[in-house]
């Protein structure tokens, strides 16, 4: 016989974590579904796309740039570090459309078997549409700053088809906060600042509005699932984690950006890595995210020690 979702979430609603009782998917999807009724946008129509760019205006606000606070840094004009800040962000966006072309093939994988008039499923389906017009919206960013895609390294591209391919569901979900999180704490600074763009604030002012759900889903269904789920699924979960830290830290900074304005490549990866300041930036855009996963159990054991090694946790 076959359990309604209102019935299962009176079955789990008992259920409790560190964070306190379980939240029924029905419930939680209504909120959100009352939420994108209110809240969702349309990029073309809501952002002036023929402005043009402002002079001496930065495209990220500075001191999130992989290179502040370097040496490099120090010898760059404030003509150079513009550029950098226009290339760091089409190479952000760039990366932004990757992770959410994965984010939506996961999520259809997750509802493919679950009940299609369900509230949860509506709402997957209405995060699809927002990250297709995200995705839409980074693109046509990345052109209007006039410069080219920046594409994630054939091995990460090729990790990823992998891990889509054969994720469970609480890896996808782990994943999928990972790709949202450190981009939405960046977002949250940048949408604020007078010293970016307009078109750039508009941007990440939309994606931090609609971002916000995607979260909320995603974290109330990995809580679910680390309680639910069985045992192997949970160990598998923890590698998946810290193996897709290491992948996320690696890819957040395209190197080519360096050698696009002019900088030795080499050189300028070797002092991004030694970086403190950097180092303290990716760690404080993941804390809310790590403490978290720290919370429903996620990081424990060799996974955590993935997370160290990836310089995301401290």
């Amino acid at each position: 016989m076959t359990t309604s979702p209102e019935l299962e979430d009176l079955t789990l609603e008992s259920m409790r974590d560190r964070l306190g009782a379980l939240k029924g998917r029905e419930r939680v999807a209504e909120r959100l579904l009352a939420s994108s009724a209110k809240h969702s946008f349309d990029p073309d129509q809501e952002l002036d796309w023929d402005a043009p760019f402002e002079e001496g205006k930065w495209f990220w606000p500075p001191e999130l740039l992989s290179l502040y606070d370097t040496p490099l840094w120090y010898d760059m004009s404030d003509e150079q570090r513009i550029d950098l800040s226009r290339h760091e962000a089409a190479a952000l966006a760039s990366l932004g459309i990757w992770f959410e072309l994965i984010l939506m093939q996961l999520l259809v994988r997750h509802i493919y078997d679950k009940p299609y008039t369900s509230q949860h499923v509506r709402y997957a389906l209405t995060e699809i549409a927002d990250e297709c017009r995200h995705s839409m919206m980074f693109a046509r960013a990345i052109r209007k700053a006039g410069v080219d895609v920046y594409p994630v390294s054939r091995l990460h591209q090729n990790l990823a088809r992998v891990f889509k391919t054969i994720s469970t569901t609480p890896g996808s979900f782990t994943a999928t906060l990972l790709g949202e999180e450190v981009l939405d704490w960046m977002q949250r600074l940048t949408f604020p600042d007078e010293r970016v763009q307009p078109l750039l604030r508009g941007v990440t002012r939309i994606h931090v509005v609609e971002e916000a759900r995607h979260v909320r889903y995603a974290r109330e269904e990995l809580r679910r699932q680390m309680m639910t789920a069985p045992r192997w699924e949970r160990e598998l979960t923890r590698l998946y984690s810290g193996e897709f830290a290491r992948v996320f830290s690696v890819a957040f900074v395209n190197p080519r950006v360096y050698s696009d304005i002019g900088l030795d490549r080499k050189e300028a990866v070797r002092q991004v890595r030694a970086s403190a300041h950097r180092r303290e930036v990716m760690q404080t855009g993941a804390r809310h995210l790590t403490e978290f996963l720290d919370e429903i159990g996620v990081l424990t054991g060799i996974g955590r020690r993935m997370w160290r090694q990836s310089g995301l946790l401290a």
